[in-house]
């Protein structure tokens, strides 16, 4: 029975240390970018983006949303999930055109910014995210590129915005 058990913690501890070195081989920083043509104007797909506190109502892994003060005019906000909470500003806003949100928290393990840029195509909108992604764990790195893939976050969040939006092939592929 112990070296049954012991056998399986070396298993356990020589995974970890070898998803661990597959991780450190990684480039740490990645660039992840997906679109979905919405059938909805501009300035209503850009409205739901840019209204954080509402995200809970059409966002499954949102469960709130604190609006935060910032100086200098500039816009905060905290999304907390089942998980964990991260924190956010807008780093650019361009009505319309183009947001930025940078993650400000400095203990995720993972850190970077979504660009959404907002065009009109085929009588609709046409949202593109780009993620600059930077991830600092080994771990995360390896789960973000072998588990998740870079665009999972942003498949969801895609998703989740086309069926708010009554978009009917809300599951399809995305480009």
């Amino acid at each position: 029975m112990f070296t049954t058990i012991l056998l399986l913690l070396v298993v356990l501890v020589g995974l970890v240390a070898v998803v661990a070195l597959i991780g450190a081989a990684l480039p740490r920083n990645h660039t992840a970018s997906r679109s979905v043509l919405l059938h909805r104007p501009r300035t209503e797909v850009y409205a739901l983006v840019r209204d954080f506190e509402s995200a809970p109502s059409w966002r499954k892994d949102v469960q709130r949303v604190e609006m935060l003060p910032l100086s200098g005019g500039r816009v905060g906000f905290r999304e907390v999930g089942k998980h964990d909470a991260v924190t956010y500003e807008v780093s650019a806003d361009i009505p319309r055109e183009r947001l930025v949100t940078t993650i400000t928290s400095t203990d995720l393990g993972y850190s970077g910014s979504w660009t959404y840029q907002f065009a009109d195509e085929a009588g609709g909108t046409r949202l593109t995210i780009t993620e600059n992604g930077d991830v600092s764990n080994v771990l995360f790195r390896f789960m973000s590129r072998y588990v998740f893939g870079h665009t999972a976050t942003i498949d969801s969040y895609l998703n989740s915005l086309a069926q708010r939006m009554g978009e009917k092939n809300t599951h399809g592929p995305l480009e």
